[in-house]
């Protein structure tokens, strides 16, 4: 394949705050780029960009209406590594993946793909009003940052898209996702090794593969994931809703204090699933438990459909057992007939109605 590429859409504002000084503006078009949408622009942001890393005061780099084409041959098109105080508001991410999955699904050589967006070891960061549309492999990814907001984003490509996560989480404590829709080929939102106090809610997801805590437990030795909440979550079509999933061999991690409340599935096929059990293509997990320990799970007011009949299906390890599995008022159906629960290694308690019937 040719040199990769990325097109900026509409308006994007990059605001770099370094102190409480006065506002430094900084205009792509003054330094070459070009709003036509076929003009290599890399050059013009990447200038901008170390001006604004120059100043000792607040910054703004303002990208105006019009299409930015951006070139790259990277696992990472825009990438920021260790920034304080970032704020992205508004514009349109276009990665024009439908060529690279094409490669991918014919068997070819391809390049490795890239994400679209990439923040790591990143501190008090504020993305507001981002679109992403078709990017190779995931959308964005956070990783070992700390106080990140997103807000009103959305992400979008096609359901057979490959490996098109979302957003993906991993290292990072006090995130939050809140106003987001996301439309894509694989998690909505992935939460990996590491994840702290994540927030996720007034956010829809689907179709997709649901917001997917894991897989965890590839490594031996791998940090934790505790205090995750998702609320007021739709999940539409998507192929999980709430899924936990771990890898079928031995792990030191853990996955503990994580709460669901106030979720709709509409045709989902599985809404409520921890997956101790995985093992893709049976290499160097067969016959194996799973070691990450799940404890102080509740699901709370989770109501709607299942596109298959078991709507909720506990797989926990058989060393590790899933401990403090809690259902408050869940009511799950099947084509409007009653859905299943199944339970393997599960322990836990419920209230309220429980539909299908628990199996704790």
């Amino acid at each position: 394949m040719e040199k990769s590429q990325i097109t900026l859409v509409v308006f994007l504002l990059f605001g770099f705050l370094v102190s409480a000084n006065a506002v430094y503006n900084i205009n792509v078009v003054n330094y070459g780029a070009k709003t036509d949408g076929k003009t290599d622009s890399t050059k013009a942001f990447l200038s901008a960009w170390n001006l604004a890393c120059s100043k000792k005061q607040s910054v703004k780099i303002y990208v105006p209406k019009g299409s930015y084409k951006v070139l790259g041959n990277t696992l990472n098109w825009i990438f920021f590594y260790k920034v304080t105080g970032l704020s992205i508001s508004g514009g349109t991410l276009d990665a024009q993946g439908a060529s690279f999955w094409a490669c991918r699904q014919a068997g070819k050589s391809c390049p490795p793909g890239a994400r679209s967006l990439s923040i790591n070891f990143g501190t008090r960061i504020t993305i507001k009003g981002l679109t992403s549309i078709n990017s190779q492999v995931a959308h964005i990814t956070i990783n070992n940052c700390n106080n990140l907001l997103m807000q009103g984003l959305k992400i979008v490509a096609p359901d057979d898209s490959p490996n098109t996560d979302g957003i993906h989480v991993q290292l990072s404590t006090g995130v939050t996702i809140t106003g987001t829709t996301i439309k894509t080929g694989d998690d909505c939102v992935s939460i990996g090794p590491g994840t702290r106090n994540l927030w996720i809610e007034a956010s829809n997801c689907g179709p997709g593969h649901g917001i997917s805590i894991g897989s965890l437990g590839k490594d031996k030795v791998e940090r934790g994931v505790q205090n995750v909440t998702v609320k007021n979550v739709v999940f539409t079509g998507s192929d999980n809703g709430l899924r936990i999933k771990s890898w079928a061999r031995p792990s030191n991690g853990f996955v503990t204090g994580v709460l669901y409340q106030d979720i709709i599935m509409r045709n989902v096929r599985n809404p409520i699933l921890i997956d101790q059990h995985y093992c893709p293509r049976n290499e160097n997990c067969p016959g194996q438990e799973s070691g990450i320990k799940i404890s102080q799970v509740t699901y709370r007011n989770i109501q709607g459909s299942s596109s298959s009949q078991v709507a909720i299906k506990f797989d926990c390890s058989r060393t590790n057992p899933c401990k403090g599995i809690r259902l408050h008022t869940v009511k799950l159906t099947y084509q409007n007939t009653a859905a299943k629960a199944t339970c393997l290694n599960a322990n836990g308690a419920t209230t309220g109605l429980i539909l299908p019937e628990s199996c704790l």
